[in-house]
């Protein structure tokens, strides 16, 4: 596969943003552009932690994207309830 050009770009000037554990997150669109036929994919990189341990990236097409999106607003929500209990799905676990 031979690559004419590669093109990284985010839809904002600043596509990223600190954890609260001081981690980065960066958001990014790779665009490689073999001469078969062009390839797009949404990047996250996930920076190096404050002990300076490495991080890690994923490459995702626009629907795994799309579902990581979901599932993050999701959890997100669940996240925000605050006081609602937390049930177990196991059935040895005890109550909450």
């Amino acid at each position: 596969m031979a690559t004419a050009g590669r093109d990284w770009s985010s839809a904002t000037e600043d596509a990223s943003l600190v954890t609260s554990c001081g981690r980065r997150i960066a958001v990014r669109c790779l665009r490689l552009a073999p001469t078969e036929r062009p390839i797009s994919r949404v990047t996250l990189d996930v920076g190096r932690d404050q002990g300076d341990e490495p991080g890690v990236w994923a490459a995702l097409t626009a629907d795994e994207a799309r579902d990581l999106a979901r599932l993050l607003l999701l959890h997100a929500g669940l996240a925000e309830r605050a006081g609602a209990p937390v049930r177990s799905t196991r059935k040895d676990a005890p109550p909450s």
